[in-house]
């Protein structure tokens, strides 16, 4: 197939994705689902600080040393009886090597979960850790089990996305106008959503610099010490020595940013490009756990319920522009609910690129101050499998914060597809 009817074949897929995603929502009867003892609530939600990869405080340190922290802590916290846990449900992507579920059973072990807590991780690439989130409700609400625990961990500094290597190219694939988008790296797909849908790179510095100083003022606020669990890990010097340190704060931050400072970095992915190291989400480490409850058994226990899991919604779309992903999803995902997006108080979007995120903000006509309002992963960071449950985390206090009752998280997917659930506070 030509280059030419390639194009002509992708501008008609545009041009349905746009209609799809334009769909009337104001249409759909504001519910809101009653409280019932099936519910699947989430009783906590904590994280790690995420830290600059290959640069920053966790480039030393295993799946198991930012999992276990957190699952100690979280049984702390709670006081759920740890033999309650139905399973442990971690989303990766980047494995440090084929054990890297048997850290997360070790994680399991030392975090204080007995034998019998099985272990399983999972990887739906940036929505890994809302995969987690989505396979231990379902569970829950098949009747599997009553508690489980979900989230993500990822050590880009050990294994960062090109440590693979690329896809062995398929002549098939390749000549497939849908196929051959999934051979494009993340970059190009942001590349590709700013020029199909005119996304300029003034646009794109401003949403960047917007992420860092809401990052930058939410830190100096205090904002992130409910949701952050302080870790300890050893880090190791240019000659080796190891020195043991306590991070307390996302370190990825860049206070001071502005448009006029990221209008001078250079294109990252194509000469003639605009999406820059600087208006792009960093490479990071992190790890987030949440864990979930059906309510009737949280009750019971008089557990803390701080939201209810109302919908989740994971949808495909053209890998060439993956990056509208959520685009697609949200919508589902608040149809699901019986809502309709002007019930949204507050949207948590991966900003896996400024591109992606400002398209899909404008598409779905959010007002952005309703967006990221304490930052996002260009500023704070983007772990690949955690920042599902990441989102999670910060989402739940920032509703308590404004009173506010819905939440939406949601990002874009890697080889074109897009995730979001929809959240409502207790």
């Amino acid at each position: 197939m030509s280059d030419t009817s390639y194009l002509q074949r992708a501008a008609i897929m545009s041009a349905h994705l746009a209609a799809e995603t334009a769909q009337p929502l104001e249409t759909v009867p504001t519910a809101g689902a009653q409280k019932s003892p099936d519910d699947v609530v989430i009783i906590s939600a904590f994280r790690t600080p995420i830290g600059k990869a290959k640069r920053g405080s966790f480039k030393d340190a295993s799946l198991k040393d930012l999992l276990t922290p957190l699952i100690r802590h979280t049984l702390h916290a709670t006081k759920i009886d740890p033999a309650l846990i139905g399973d442990l449900v971690i989303g990766n992507v980047l494995p440090p090597s084929s054990m890297g579920a048997t850290e997360v059973r070790i994680a399991g072990i030392l975090g204080g979960l007995p034998k019998e807590v099985p272990v399983m991780t999972v990887n739906r690439q940036c929505s890994s850790g809302l995969q987690a989130m989505a396979n231990v409700a379902g569970a829950i609400r098949s009747g599997q089990y009553d508690f489980g625990l979900a989230g993500g961990v990822e050590n880009m500094s050990i294994n960062d996305m090109g440590s693979y290597g690329g896809l062995s190219i398929d002549e098939e694939a390749t000549s497939h106008e849908l196929a051959r988008g999934c051979y494009m790296t993340m970059g190009q797909t942001s590349e590709e959503v700013a020029a199909r849908f005119g996304v300029s790179r003034q646009v794109q510095d401003q949403f960047a610099a917007r992420s860092h100083d809401l990052a930058d003022k939410a830190i100096k606020a205090g904002k992130f010490k409910e949701e952050i669990v302080p870790i300890t890990v050893k880090v190791k010097d240019a000659q080796g020595a190891e020195k043991a340190v306590t991070v307390d704060t996302d370190e990825g931050v860049r206070a001071g940013t502005t448009p006029e400072a990221l209008a001078k970095l250079k294109p990252a992915f194509k000469s003639d490009g605009s999406t820059t190291a600087g208006n792009a989400s960093q490479v990071s480490d992190g790890a987030a756990l949440v864990l979930l409850a059906r309510r009737s058994a949280a009750e019971r226990l008089r557990l803390p319920i701080q939201g209810t899991l109302r919908s989740f919604a994971a949808v495909g779309v053209e890998p060439a522009i993956m990056g509208v992903g959520p685009a697609a999803a949200i919508p589902v995902a608040v149809k699901k609910a019986g809502l309709s997006l002007n019930d949204i108080d507050v949207f948590e979007i991966n900003e896996a690129f400024a591109s992606q995120a400002t398209y899909c903000v404008k598409k779905l006509g959010i007002p952005v101050e309703k967006v990221n309002p304490n930052g996002g992963a260009i500023a704070l960071g983007h772990p690949l499998g955690c920042t599902g449950a990441r989102l999670t985390a910060t989402l739940l206090p920032e509703l308590r914060r404004r009173k506010a009752r819905y939440g939406v998280v949601s990002m874009c997917i890697g080889s074109g597809m897009g995730a979001a659930a929809v959240i409502e506070r207790d």
